[in-house]
């Protein structure tokens, strides 16, 4: 495998994902020459099954509750009459609109070279590709950033071929041809992909189970964030299962009737369903790309170092193909380590930020959180200060119907810098943005608490959370000082 004496391009970026969007729209703003290929649909995942789908569902879904909940407003309280092929459609024009943003043609006239086929290293420096419409192209390469994504976990589950099932890349074109919302839903994982459909889905009104095989549901979340979302799907109706595990489907070949087989520890249950979602979490793209043959994947993994950079240090990686947070915004974050390592590496190189990566469980109410959580910092043995404040006691949320939910901050003891936030609450991955700010740019809970909020607004959780912090922090030696010079005053 020689070195090319000359190269085709600066760089190549096979994925048209968040991940290789970014890094190739970075790569045309320095003024390299990029070629970005993509086999599929561009937007990938995010726009196609994923991010922009899923929101859209959630956002009908969440319209069906609130007419649900009229009677709370002072209005008659009816069911919703649930047009589920007008919401699939609503699904798809959704994707259609926003399309425009990661099409050829955009990033054609930013400077992209654009080539529509399947890409598959030759050597280090070299890319063959698979034109979609036919034929073959060689390109060569300074430097190659892979960001071929992620797709579903299907488990080895007997008889789950046999009954059928959905993930949440395949639900989007299966359900968009049924008449009707899924009667019986079961959907396995708990986590963030299962637990935002699970909700959706029985918002409009399926008969939803949800299984998951740990204690609670979404596990990487605070343990209270996680009590006030299952709480809440229990309260829609969703049959919540923790500690349950799928052993087996079985398919009747006479009725037709489809279950599965749950393991609860203390023996099995059987469950009854029309529809099966796998939501059993993410795994990378690593096949077929010419990657075991050049040793970059080794037994199934992909290692890299802290600058993104495989086993060759021109070839790197981005998004979630190599993890470890499998999200939108931290692939669009990785792209530019990516992008920028790739074509200056050999002049200055950056190692990938990973203090502050937030993240938002998009279910009713939202769950977002950044940095430490309070069952991690228990488990690490990392000292910490617990501030809480509630949303039933703020005016703006009471007034909306919207108080199920808290504020949660840890501090450093004895001092306001804030280590971690959890917000439970209408729109909380927009509230979060304020810590997020906070906590990037050294900011205590004293300068949100000196900062003015709009009043009535959600935002002002953020302020009164500072303020229980203060009062817990009071000094209370200069407060009796205070209090003897006030008595002396008053004469």
């Amino acid at each position: 495998m020689k070195k090319p004496g000359k190269f085709d391009r600066n760089l190549i970026v096979i994925g048209a994902g968040a991940a290789g969007l970014v890094s190739a729209y970075i790569a045309a703003a320095v003024k390299a020459k990029v070629t970005l290929i993509e086999a599929g649909k561009m937007g990938g995942d995010c726009l196609n099954t994923g991010c922009v789908p899923s929101k859209a569902l959630i956002m009908s879904a969440r319209v069906a509750q609130q007419i649900r909940r009229a009677g709370q407003f002072g209005l008659r309280t009816v069911e919703p009459n649930v047009d589920f092929p007008a919401v699939m459609r609503r699904v798809h024009e959704s994707i259609a609109r926003i399309e425009p943003h990661d099409s050829v043609e955009r990033y054609t006239d930013l400077g992209v070279e654009v080539l529509r086929g399947r890409a598959q290293l030759v050597d280090p420096w070299t890319v063959s590709i698979a034109l979609n419409e036919g034929g073959e192209q060689t390109l060569t390469a300074r430097a190659i950033i892979l960001a071929t994504g992620a797709e579903p976990f299907v488990p080895p589950l007997p008889g789950l071929e046999e009954v059928g099932y959905v993930t949440s890349e395949t639900l989007w074109d299966s359900f968009s041809r049924l008449e009707e919302v899924p009667q019986r839903l079961l959907v396995l994982g708990g986590g963030a992909v299962g637990c935002e459909l699970a909700q959706a889905f029985a918002r409009l009104g399926s008969q939803v189970t949800l299984v998951e095989m740990t204690p609670r549901l979404l596990p990487p979340e605070d343990r209270e964030a996680s009590e006030v979302v299952e709480r809440c799907l229990r309260e829609e109706g969703v049959r919540v299962l923790v500690g349950h595990k799928a052993v087996a489907c079985e398919l009747d070949a006479v009725s037709n009737k489809r279950c599965a087989r749950l393991d609860h520890g203390t023996g099995e249950e059987t469950l009854e369903f029309d529809q099966l979602l796998c939501a059993l979490g993410r795994r990378p793209r690593l096949q077929n790309y010419g990657l075991e043959e050049l040793g970059i994947v080794d037994d199934g993994k992909l290692p890299t170092d802290g600058y993104l950079r495989t086993r060759y240090p021109h070839i790197l990686v981005a998004g979630d193909l190599v993890g470890p947070y499998q999200f939108t915004h931290m692939a669009a974050h990785q792209a530019w380590y990516a992008a920028v390592n790739g074509l200056f590496g050999d002049i200055k190189k950056f190692r990938v930020d990973y203090s502050l990566v937030p993240r938002a469980v998009f279910v009713d109410p939202e769950v977002a959180s950044v940095g430490l959580i309070e069952q991690d910092a228990k488990d690490k043995n990392i000292p910490v200060t617990v501030t809480r404040y509630g949303l039933d006691d703020l005016d703006r949320a009471i007034v909306d119907g919207a108080d199920r939910g808290f504020v949660k901050v840890l501090t450093v003891p004895g001092r306001d810098k804030i280590l971690g936030v959890t917000i439970v609450g209408e729109n909380a991955a927009e509230l979060i943005a304020e810590f997020i700010l906070a906590m990037k740019h050294g900011l205590g809970l004293n300068k949100l608490l000196g900062t003015i909020h709009i009043y009535p607004t959600m935002a002002e959780a953020n302020k009164f959370v500072a303020g229980n912090w203060k009062r817990a922090h009071a000094p209370e030696k200069i407060l009796k000082w205070l209090e003897r010079l006030h008595r002396w005053r008053r004469g």
